[in-house]
Formats: C-alpha cells, sequence, structure tokens
C-alpha cells in the first residue's frame, strides 16, 4: 500500500473519529468498511451508489458535509487515489446538497 493510501485510509478513521466526538454520530458499518476493504475501496463503494449513505445524510443535517467521505476525494492531495468519474460523482453529490468547499486557510 502507497503512503498517499495509507494517509487516505487514516483520514477515513479520522472522520469516523471526529463525527462521533463532534456530532454523537457513530457510524460503526462505515468504520467495519474501512477496516476490512480500505478507505479507497469503501470510498469508491459509497460513490457507486445512486443515493447518499445514511452516513451522507447524517452528516449533512449536521451542516457537516465536510466531514463526508465525498469531501475527502476531492481534496489535492488524494487525487492519484480516485478517477476523474469518482471525483465527478462526489462533486455532483455535494453540489447536490448545496456544500462548496471552503478555501484552506493561510
Amino acid at each position: 500500500m502507497e503512503e498517499t493510501e495509507r494517509r487516505f485510509n487514516r483520514a477515513m478513521v479520522t472522520i469516523y473519529e471526529t463525527a462521533k466526538r463532534e456530532i454523537g454520530y457513530n457510524a460503526t458499518r462505515f468504520l467495519q468498511m474501512v477496516s476490512e476493504h480500505g478507505g479507497v475501496v469503501a470510498a469508491k463503494h459509497l460513490l457507486a451508489t445512486e443515493t447518499p449513505s445514511d452516513g451522507f445524510t447524517t452528516l449533512w443535517t449536521h451542516h457537516r458535509l465536510d466531514l463526508t467521505v465525498e469531501a475527502h476525494v476531492l481534496l489535492p492531495e488524494y487525487e492519484s487515489l480516485f478517477s476523474d468519474q469518482d471525483r465527478e460523482k462526489a462533486r455532483a453529490r455535494l453540489d447536490q446538497y448545496g456544500w462548496t468547499p471552503k478555501p484552506p486557510r493561510v
């Protein structure tokens, strides 16, 4: 496993931990998917569905789409892990729910 993929896996676990700590959302199934298949495979699986996951909608209702897999797929540091189609699907889903990434803080 390459370093970028390891960092993405860690980011997926951090999504889980942050959502649990900050909004009380315990995404056990998501964590299990990441643990069993790795973050990239889990992300691609979630992107392949026609409708957003329950986790996505839970994060949306808490105004935390920054914690979604979709938001992380679009981060420049993970670009090499996903196809243009994966990123377009992530972008479209986030757009559909009215989320635009904030520019990085300087």
